[in-house]
């Protein structure tokens, strides 16, 4: 074999190796769009969830305030304890029931909960064995 055949193999080797390298690259993208497309969706219907807990706890907070009116007249009306005391403990329970339904509500729409950890991660990860494989 001559030194020019020898170059020629080197050469195709080099080409070989790059399109290689080229092609491990354009499936590391697209599988990290797709993993990032997943994530994103599932993070959308999370946010779906808080919005609705937030609309659950504003229905609920409707009704504790109907109950605290209904316990106000029935206090002006009786002039009994009793009666009174029953309908401000219902009020009292549907409002510490709206208020956990919001708490939840505003938990699951934080951005930091919505970001797309996983792929974050595994971007992060990709970028370090690539930094080592150059170096």
């Amino acid at each position: 074999m001559t030194q020019i055949e020898e170059i020629k193999e080197d050469v195709s080797s080099i080409s070989r190796l790059f399109s290689d390298a080229l092609d491990t690259l354009s499936k590391l993208i697209r599988t990290e769009v797709q993993l990032a497309r997943a994530e994103v969706t599932e993070k959308a219907s999370q946010a779906a969830v808080g919005a609705g807990m937030l609309f659950g706890a504003m229905v609920v907070l409707i009704p504790a305030v109907v109950l605290f009116l209904i316990a106000l007249a029935v206090w002006l009306t009786s002039l009994g304890l009793s009666p009174v005391a029953a309908h401000l403990l219902s009020g009292c329970v549907a409002l510490v029931a709206s208020g956990i339904l919001a708490a939840v509500g505003l938990a699951r729409l934080k951005p930091s909960s919505l970001a797309p950890n996983a792929t974050i991660r595994e971007v992060k990860r990709d970028i370090a064995a690539a930094k080592e494989m150059t170096s």
